[in-house]
C-alpha cells in the first residue's frame, strides 16, 4: 500500500476510525501542530548532549503520540477510543513534568529578563519547541471552544511542557556559559 492514497487531494483528511473532515478543521489543526511539536522535540533531542535531557525529550515525544491519537478522534468516536486502551495523557504524565520543573528549578538556573533564543544550538532548538508547544496549546483551546471534548490533562500538560522547555533552554545556556568561563 502506498503512502500516497490521493484521498486528501481535494482538501479533506480522514480522522481515526474513518470520518472525513476538511484539513482546516480545528481538530486537524490541533493534531497537526502537536505533530509539529513532536518534530521540534525530535530536533531538540538530536542536539542534546545531556543524557537526562535526551531521555526526557524522548519520553515526551512518546506521550505526544497518545495526545495526537486522542485529538484525531471525532467526538462521536470518543467512547470507542477510550475503550480501545490506546495511549492517552494521564495524571502520571503531568506529574512527570512537575518533577522535571522541580528538578530544573533546584539547579538555580540564572537568567535576565526575556530570553533571547540562540545562545546555544540546543537552547535554540528547545525554545523553538517551546513556541510550537504554545501554538499547539492555542490550537487545542480553539478546538475546545468549537465544542469538542478534551482530555482534562491536555491543556495542563502542554502548559507545563512549555515551562519545562523554557527551563531546559536556560539550563543549556547556563551549562554552556559555565563551560566557557571555567574551561578557557
Amino acid at each position: 500500500m502506498s503512502i500516497a492514497t490521493r484521498t486528501g487531494d481535494e482538501g479533506s483528511t480522514s480522522l481515526l476510525y474513518g470520518r472525513r473532515v476538511a484539513k482546516t478543521h480545528p481538530r486537524v489543526v490541533a493534531y497537526g501542530t502537536a505533530d509539529e511539536l513532536n518534530s521540534a522535540l525530535g530536533f531538540a533531542r538530536a542536539t542534546a548532549t545531556d543524557p537526562w535531557v535526551r531521555e526526557f525529550l524522548f519520553s515526551t515525544q512518546q506521550e505526544l503520540v497518545g495526545l495526537m491519537g486522542e485529538l484525531a478522534v471525532d467526538d462521536a468516536d470518543r467512547e470507542r477510543y477510550l475503550a480501545s486502551k490506546l495511549a492517552r495523557l494521564e495524571e502520571k504524565h503531568l506529574s512527570r513534568l512537575d518533577e522535571a520543573v522541580a528538578a530544573l528549578e533546584a539547579r538555580n538556573i540564572s537568567f535576565k529578563g526575556w530570553a533571547t533564543p540562540g545562545e546555544t544550538l540546543h537552547g535554540a532548538a528547545l525554545d523553538l519547541a517551546r513556541t510550537v508547544c504554545r501554538r499547539t496549546e492555542r490550537g487545542i483551546v480553539a478546538l475546545g471552544e468549537s465544542g469538542s471534548a478534551l482530555n482534562v490533562f491536555t491543556l495542563r500538560y502542554l502548559n507545563r511542557l512549555s515551562d519545562v522547555l523554557w527551563l531546559l533552554a536556560r539550563y543549556d545556556e547556563n551549562r554552556e556559559r559555565g563551560a566557557h568561563t571555567s574551561g578557557a
